[in-house]
């Protein structure tokens, strides 16, 4: 195949049928405080970093043994297996990134068999005092999310790569930017109607890979200018 595809695929919402983080502070904390807290970041009154920890500081007793059980309750969406299968079988280079929390990314992918996928996301351990996190992927020049999606996208492809990018909500809205191809559902696919970005809606996996199947069969995929500027910026900046 004549071009490197690489593939980035948000998690909670998108791989996962709920989100898990909202659904975690739903379950755990308080619902009120929670959503309040959200609405905040939505209004950009506060980054998503402060919002973390402020969800975080709602949950006083959860233990890990609780949360475990919570997330064998956690469903992957319809045709996500048959998607992983074709990414091997095609050579295409599939990464998740996160805004959420690597304990329970790893959990809920090797309850469901996905032990090899790799993912960046945000850091969560269990201590006496309950869940800790921390955000090694952290951009202060980025406001939307703690694990800098965009980041990662810039690092781990190159100019001469086809990117490809699948989620589902607001964190989504950042990295879509720099790629050529969007998947989107739910509050990315309003975000992409509302800014006038070309992207693919999707229901399920099923439809990403019919929707990959005719690229893979071109002998020549175009760029998406826009995402060509938008990383050259980037570079630009050093």
């Amino acid at each position: 195949m004549a071009h490197q595809i690489k593939i980035f695929c948000d998690f909670d919402g998108t791989i996962t049928t709920k989100d898990v983080g909202e659904h975690m502070f739903l379950e755990f904390g308080d619902g009120d405080k929670a959503y309040s807290i959200f609405q905040r970041w939505v209004r950009k009154e506060i980054g998503f970093t402060q919002e973390r920890r402020e969800l975080f500081d709602l949950i006083t007793d959860l233990t890990a043994i609780d949360f475990d059980k919570f997330l064998k309750t956690i469903e992957i969406g319809y045709g996500f297996n048959e998607f992983v299968q074709f990414c091997n079988q095609n050579s295409l280079d599939l990464t998740i990134l996160s805004d959420g929390m690597d304990y329970y990314i790893k959990k809920i992918l090797s309850n469901n068999g996905f032990d090899n996928l790799l993912y960046h996301s945000n850091s969560m351990v269990f201590t006496e005092d309950g869940p800790k996190v921390s955000f090694p992927y952290s951009d202060e020049e980025c406001k939307e999310c703690a694990n800098c999606k965009r980041n990662h996208i810039i690092e781990n492809s190159s100019d001469d790569d086809i990117t490809i990018y699948i989620g589902d909500g607001y964190s989504d809205t950042c990295p879509i930017q720099y790629v050529d191809y969007i998947f989107a559902k739910k509050t990315l696919l309003k975000f992409c109607e509302k800014e006038r970005i070309s992207y693919y809606p999707f229901k399920n996996f099923k439809d990403v890979v019919n929707r990959i199947k005719p690229l893979l069969e071109k002998k020549r995929i175009k760029k998406r200018h826009q995402a060509v500027l938008k990383r050259k910026s980037v570079y630009a900046q050093g």
